[in-house]
Order: C-alpha cells, then structure tokens, then sequence
C-alpha cells in the first residue's frame, strides 16, 4: 500500500481539498473523517460541519465545524465542537447536521452517545444516542453549551425508555412548502423488538426511513423548545426486505429532492441490490410505498450495495444520483463485503417526466471518481463518494465528499462533463 499522503491526497482528482489528516495510522486521532456536510452560512461563507475521529467506531467521535470565505479554496482549521479529542476522552458525539434559522441561529444537532448501543454488541458504534445540540448566534465565532432536543418514543425503540433511541440524519435537511426544516434519518430496529438478523453481519441489523419536520426553528428556540414532528412513523415507515428475507427491514439513509410539481422524491440504501424510492404528495405528511428505482418506467433498476445512494438538485433544475453502479458483488465480493464494493462511484443525470408512474427518469451512469482501491488509513479503506453534500453557489455545483473516510474533498459537477448523459423521452 502506498504511504505517500500527498500522492493518495489526488488520487481521485479532486477540485477542492477541506481536511487532509495529520498522520496516516491514526497516531493524530483525527484519521476518521465522515458526514461531510457543507452548506450556506447565513453570513455569506461556505460552512461545514462533520464527524471526526481516530476511525469509524472510535470511541473519540467528534463533530467539528470549519468555514471558507473564498467559495471553498481554502477552510479554517476545524473547530471541535463537542465529544472527545482522543479515545477515553469522554461520550462521542456522531452524526451532526446543520440547520439554520432564518434570523442566522445555526444549530448543529447531532446524536450524544451515553455508554450503551442499543444496535451491536460494540459499545462505542454510535447508533444510540439523544439528540443533543449546540448552536451559533455569530456565524459560529461561538457555541452554546450541549442541550437535549426532546424525542418523542417509537415502537422500534427499546421499551425501557431508558435507553435511548437509535437514529441517524445523515443529509441536510430541506424546507418544505410552508418554509419549515424536514429531512428522513434512519431508524435502527432496537435489539428488543426487531426482526432477528440474517447472520452475524452488521448488514442485516433491522432498519427502517422515517422523517422528522422541525417546526418552529425560525423562531429560534433554545434546544429543549425545539418542536419536531414526525411522518412514515411506527406502522408506516418505509421498509424495503433484505435479499434472503422480505420481512427482515433494510431501509436507510433517505435523500430528498424536490420535484417540479411541489411533490417530494426520496431514495434509500437497501439490502437488495439496488436503490429503492418513495414519493409524498403532500410535503412529507405521507409516502408511498417503497419501490425500485428503475432508468425509466418498466426499465432496469439502478444497482446499489448496501452504501448511500444520495440525490441532488443541480442549479439548472435537473437531478444526479451518486451511486456505485453494482449489486454488492463488486470484483467478487458479496453483499454483505462494505469495505470492498464502495467504488468507484458514478453519477445518472435524472430528469423530470410529469406523466410518468416514476417521475424522474435516469442516464446510464457514468463513472466519476474512483482511488483503485488503494487502502488507506487505521481501517484500511476504499470507499469513496460516501456520505456527501452538495452545494449549489454562482452556478457551481460541487460535490463535498470524503474520500476513504479520510480525505474531505470537493468535487465539481459541470455541464460539459454531463454533455454525454442521455435521459430517455418515453
């Protein structure tokens, strides 16, 4: 394996680089770099927030915040803002997510682990967790102190209400019509009542996509005041069935986008093989039945492993998807093999097609990104085009993106690199 930083560092030809680590074994505990999620400070600047650690399951996850003033060029040194800075620390801090008010209050909610995981058998795996915040009523020169966001209990969740529930928002969330913040997460079956796992992987741990809508952030309340209403909950959240068992839930990580019709599109992560989809009617109050994403109506479905699959709106109204293009038996693997079929990545244009039973229609995919599978890291990894954002500033569209999970990236998406991208007509 190749030691050299700088060389790994391009090896998928990045257009902007956020956060190169400091060491390449984990000795700077800052080897772990993960939901990268950048977005629009209310002053103007690119911001981000993310989760770092010495690794994936660490028990020093931390989220982190840093802002560019020159459109991404170049990033403040990170700022911790909660969780430990090395294993034994303190309780990690994972999965944080930015929203901000319309006054300029950025919150950062994340989930606070408190000791036990609720998931796995592995204590610091960070499923399990309140939902905790901070927040910055000055562009983020300062930070609140940690608050708990009250959540209200699910049938998923572990019926000692002592335990907290397990979940994970993992995109940006969107407004909806009325102007309020929604967004899907993941919701991880508790041990207690889930269907029981295929076999020892974590990959058939029950899971289902659920939503939340974040009622009154404008009004900027304090995180204890924060309002959150759910849809697709308990008996109607969307469940897609594993390839070995269809009562056995595998629906993850939703990402939305909105249509041209007020209607909103979600896809999700499963364990079938491909990507699944729903569609609201109603702004997020309820979804239909989950269902194959498919190139066009009664066309091939779009291949997936187990791994995010997220959508994104480009500043001239069309759609991309990310995805890795293959069933999860990538070069021989199997489904349940997370550290091998994670590459390379591809994006399908996607465009709107009003009169069809799925209303946005897809390309081929093209290959965007790949790292040869060349391993890096304290875990060794090869994923890439893994838990992303996108922004959309000036007319450029760029994919955020980290790369192995150690290297944060930006990746621009133009015109002319989609100019091949055919959609079908009908």
């Amino acid at each position: 394996m190749s030691t050299d930083i700088e060389r790994e560092l391009l090896r998928s030809e990045p257009d902007y680089v956020v956060y190169k680590p400091g060491s390449m074994d984990g000795s700077t505990f800052d080897t772990g770099n993960e939901h990268f999620l950048v977005f629009d400070g209310p002053d103007g600047s690119l911001m981000t927030v993310w989760t770092q650690s010495s690794f994936e399951g660490a028990s020093d996850h931390r989220i982190v915040f840093s802002r560019s003033e020159d459109e991404g060029k170049t990033w403040a040194a990170p700022r911790r803002l909660v969780g430990p800075t090395r294993p034994g620390d303190g309780a990690p801090a994972s999965w944080g997510f930015p929203i901000t008010s319309r006054s300029g209050r950025i919150y950062v909610i994340y989930s606070q682990h408190h000791g036990m995981d609720d998931v796995s058998e592995n204590p610091f795996s960070c499923h399990t967790g309140t939902m905790d915040c901070v927040y910055s009523d000055d562009a983020g020169a300062s930070w609140s102190e940690p608050a708990t966001i009250p959540m209200e209990r699910s049938q998923y969740d572990n019926p000692d209400d002592s335990v907290p529930s397990n979940w994970i928002v993992w995109q940006k969330p969107i407004r909806d019509l009325r102007g309020r913040w929604f967004t899907g997460f993941t919701r991880w079956v508790s041990r207690a009542v889930r269907t029981p796992p295929m076999n020892s992987s974590w990959t058939s741990r029950e899971a289902v996509t659920e939503f939340m809508r974040f009622e009154n952030i404008d009004d900027d309340p304090r995180p204890e005041g924060v309002e959150i209403s759910y849809s697709a909950w308990g008996p109607r959240a969307l469940r897609v069935g594993h390839y070995l068992n269809p009562m056995l839930s595998i629906a993850q990580e939703p990402s939305l986008v909105r249509l041209p019709d007020e209607r909103l599109f979600c896809v999700m992560r499963t364990m079938s093989g491909y990507i699944w989809y729903s569609t609201s009617d109603d702004d997020g109050a309820t979804w239909s039945h989950a269902a194959p994403l498919l190139r066009q109506d009664f066309g091939d479905p779009i291949l997936e492993p187990l791994c995010c699959c997220p959508m994104y709106q480009l500043t001239d109204g069309r759609y991309v998807l990310l995805h890795h293009n293959n069933d999860g038996r990538f070069e021989g693997s199997s489904p349940e093999d997370s550290d091998v079929h994670r590459r390379p990545a591809f994006i399908a244009l996607g465009e709107f097609r009003p009169d069809a039973q799925q209303p946005l229609w897809f390309s081929r995919s093209k290959l965007l990104m790949d790292n040869h599978g060349e391993r890096i890291g304290p875990r060794k990894r090869i994923d890439i085009g893994v838990y992303p954002s996108m922004t959309n500033r000036g007319g450029n569209d760029v994919l955020w993106h980290p790369e192995r999970k150690f290297f944060l990236l930006g990746k621009r998406i133009t015109a002319e690199w989609l100019a091949d991208l055919e959609v079908p007509i009908g």
